[in-house]
């Protein structure tokens, strides 16, 4: 409940009024002088609270970034802001490049660098062999591989030297070897990948290739930066009679995708051999007796040899033509010392080109009448180089030819 002023004694209103003089006289009003340093004063604030705010803005989004991507390193302390003005342009922070080695952690996937020594110390499990392999005895399960052994139907660690790298893409190392099973003179061949489980235990990751998938022999391995693995087959194993220079040699490039290795570069398959050709023969001959009391007949043989193609054959080398003496025609043209060979030809002449034919005559003096021994001989020609090496033929069955009697 208030009053007014009317309403106080007098001899209070009069004292009121008195402390109200002396109070206004002690209070001064700004004049100009304090209103532009009041004013200069504001403007200063307002101009360090923007920079301030604009500091705010561009350092915010710069911690939320570093938040979000759960970035471990501290920032930099910042400068001072000067509440001068600021410069007109600031070269962009260049940002900093590390190497991806740097910053990736170490691979959680155990070690699966193998020793020769360590897997021959252990039982693996193997991929399955061709299946003309497995008949024969060659196993899979639990193998304890054998090296420097001769024994068929063996699972065994080839020569070859082990191959290390991350095939698997899983940042750790892994093992690539070439296993053989033997069967005969030969034997069927497999690169395996092993590795090592959490346990440190050697486990089997997978097959690359085997042989029978269209090759019958593996030459060399080599893992790529990349985890491909590269594998040099060959055509055939040059074994049982086989010379090595009919063999040839392929590289493919396989890969693992994430089950299995699968071929993603190179040939995956060898097709006709180039330096082959077509041979064709075909004979004709006459036997007639020799004058006097001589009871041998003279046994004269044609052949005619066409070469249909693709490649030109230096020489030809007939087989099997033996049989009664040598009595004349191209006998005397044979190269008497050719070069040695698994199967020694009776005559090496000279050869044909592609699309022509060539005739070679051979006399014989055979006996009147063919011996308890004698036997229906078949004659076969070949192709065969300049080195004296014979080649086989693209059509074997039209290059042989039986004889006109038996020898």
């Amino acid at each position: 409940m208030g009053c007014a002023m009317s309403d106080l004694d007098p001899r209070l209103r009069q004292r009121l009024g008195a402390y109200r003089n002396d109070v206004i006289s002690h209070v001064a009003g700004p004049g100009p002088d304090e209103a532009r340093q009041l004013l200069r004063r504001r403007r200063r604030m307002t101009a360090v609270a923007v920079a301030a705010a604009a500091v705010v803005l561009v350092v915010a989004p710069v911690v939320a970034n570093a938040a979000l991507r759960g970035d471990r390193n501290p920032l930099a302390p910042a400068e001072s802001v000067q509440p001068t003005t600021p410069p007109t342009s600031a070269p962009p922070t260049p940002t900093p490049t590390t190497p991806p080695s740097a910053t990736t952690s170490t691979p959680n996937a155990p070690d699966g660098r193998i020793s020769r020594a360590q897997l021959l110390a252990t039982r693996v499990d193997l991929p399955t062999w061709p299946p003309g392999e497995m008949e024969g005895g060659c196993t899979t399960s639990k193998v304890r591989l054998k090296t420097d052994t001769t024994d068929t139907y063996v699972s065994m660690l080839t020569d070859d030297a082990f191959e290390h790298g991350d095939v698997d893409g899983d940042r750790a190392v892994e093992t690539i070897a070439v296993v053989a099973c033997r069967y005969g003179e030969a034997s069927a061949k497999q690169v395996v990948a092993f590795d090592r489980d959490r346990d440190g235990h050697i486990v089997t990751l997978g097959r690359v290739v085997r042989t029978g998938d269209g090759f019958d022999d593996i030459r060399a391995v080599e893992i790529n930066r990349n985890g491909s693995v590269e594998v040099r087959v060959a055509d055939i194993v040059p074994c049982c009679g086989t010379p090595s220079y009919l063999r040839r040699e392929q590289v493919r490039t396989y890969r693992w995708d994430g089950q299995r290795f699968a071929q993603t570069d190179g040939p995956t398959a060898f097709g006709k051999d180039p330096r082959l050709t077509d041979l064709r023969m075909t004979m004709t001959h006459q036997l007639v007796d020799v004058p006097g009391a001589d009871t041998r007949r003279k046994l004269t043989t044609v052949f005619t040899v066409t070469n249909a193609g693709p490649v030109d054959a230096a020489q030809v080398a007939f087989h099997s033509i033996e049989g009664g003496e040598r009595a004349g025609g191209d006998w005397s043209r044979c190269d008497p010392n050719p070069a040695p060979q698994a199967d020694q030809p009776s005559c090496l002449l000279p050869g044909v080109p592609v699309g022509e034919s060539r005739r070679y005559t051979f006399v014989q003096l055979v006996p009147g009448r063919p011996g308890p021994d004698a036997i229906t001989r078949r004659f076969l020609v070949v192709h065969c180089d300049a080195q004296d090496r014979h080649w086989p033929d693209l059509k074997r069955n039209d290059n042989e030819v039986s004889s006109p009697l038996p020898l």
